[in-house]
């Protein structure tokens, strides 16, 4: 099974999703989100493959989140994607994706449901 996993290191959530994935033996293509963010367009695509709104897929706890006034709610999705894009630290981790589907993993466990 192709496996693909948008980490980040220091994220604890993001650490115990790659031990999931490893315990059953795969071996993932891990990206570094950070250092290789996704497009507009990957990024948009698997926030819906998600089944997700883009407003689910903001991690709104970073400071930069209301420091760009990306919490007012009248903040649109086109927006958010741009602040995403510009500032990978935005986007909410670790999203997984796999031939069963893809899913942002919060908490670990709904990997399972695509492995």
């Amino acid at each position: 099974m192709d496996i693909t996993i948008f980490h980040n290191t220091r994220c604890g959530t993001s650490r115990t999703t790659l031990e999931t994935i490893r315990a059953t033996g795969a071996e993932p293509r891990v990206v570094d989100y950070l250092a290789q963010p996704p497009t507009r367009d990957e990024l948009k695509d698997l926030i819906a493959r998600a089944g997700l709104q883009v407003r689910d897929a903001v991690r709104s706890k970073e400071a930069l989140f209301k420091e760009l006034g990306l919490d007012d709610p009248a903040t649109t999705d086109d927006a958010l994607l741009d602040a995403m894009v510009a500032h990978p630290i935005l986007i909410n981790r670790p999203f997984v994706v796999t031939n069963k589907g893809v899913r942002l993993c919060r908490p670990a466990e709904l990997v399972r449901e695509i492995l």
